[in-house]
């Protein structure tokens, strides 16, 4: 986690531009977890979300500016920080008191990964332990992007450029190897921090679950791996499982 990412990156570039439709699209970010009904629960109630039940999980539905969020049952221990953690923003002066206090009160915790005191964002980790920071009020790189602002991924500048291309969604930060991409639609912002990238020590808990909204998932899957993807297999519910170009898992299903 690098903490301050977020607050040092201004906006370079409209979410309008360059869009093109893909054949999928970012359904959900899907938790592993050892509870998933405490997990849902715990951040419908956090984000005013209800919780259904899918084929894959247990879903937080999301919207064109919110990504929806999914958790699968695992027995999968937890290995050292997440490589994605969300960045939940803050408006007028009592949002981000008032976050803390409703998550702690859910079952967060507070959590230590080395921010320093004068850093305005508030670290915390959820019930299973996934880290996710609520981001002081005035931060303009997720100003108007919601209460979801941002999925912080580790990852190397190469991966942002991957999945830009995969979504269609236009990069909106491209410096110093960071790279953030956004929605044609606005709202949630997805971010990688750039090198250095922890060593990958066991499969990610977390990872993008993609719909096919055209197409067959063989001439989609065929698009990925051009792109560099790697192929995985085949998962429960006829998914397919694959890896962007840093090895993080992602899922493809027909939606």
């Amino acid at each position: 986690m690098k903490s301050g990412a977020a607050a040092k990156r201004r906006r370079t570039c409209s979410p309008t531009s360059s869009i093109w439709e893909m054949p999928s699209r970012l359904l959900a970010l899907s938790f592993d977890a050892h509870d998933p009904r405490r997990l849902a629960l715990f951040w419908a109630d956090l984000l005013g979300r209800a919780v259904t039940d899918d084929p894959g999980g247990l879903l937080l539905p999301g919207s064109d500016t919110q990504v929806g969020l999914r958790f699968t049952l695992s027995e999968t221990e937890k290995n050292g920080p997440n490589r994605v953690h969300l960045h939940l923003t803050s408006t007028g002066t009592t949002g981000q008191p008032d976050t803390v206090a409703a998550a702690l009160e859910l079952g967060a915790s507070h959590l230590d990964v080395g921010q320093l005191p004068d850093e305005g964002h508030v670290v915390l980790a959820d019930p299973e332990g996934n880290e996710f920071c609520v981001i002081e009020p005035g931060n303009s790189f997720l100003a108007g992007c919601g209460f979801v602002g941002e999925l912080a991924c580790e990852g190397n500048r190469r991966v942002g450029l991957f999945w830009a291309e995969a979504l269609g969604w236009p990069l909106v930060w491209d410096q110093d190897q960071e790279t953030a991409i956004q929605s044609p639609h606005g709202g949630t912002k997805v971010a990688w921090g750039g090198p250095p990238v922890a060593t990958k020590l066991a499969k990610n808990r977390q990872r993008f679950d993609l719909t096919l909204t055209e197409g067959t998932p063989v001439d989609e899957v065929d698009r990925l791996v051009e792109m560099g993807a790697a192929l995985l297999g085949r998962v429960g519910d006829g998914a397919v499982e694959l890896a962007d170009p840093d090895g993080n898992e992602f899922r493809l299903t027909r939606g």
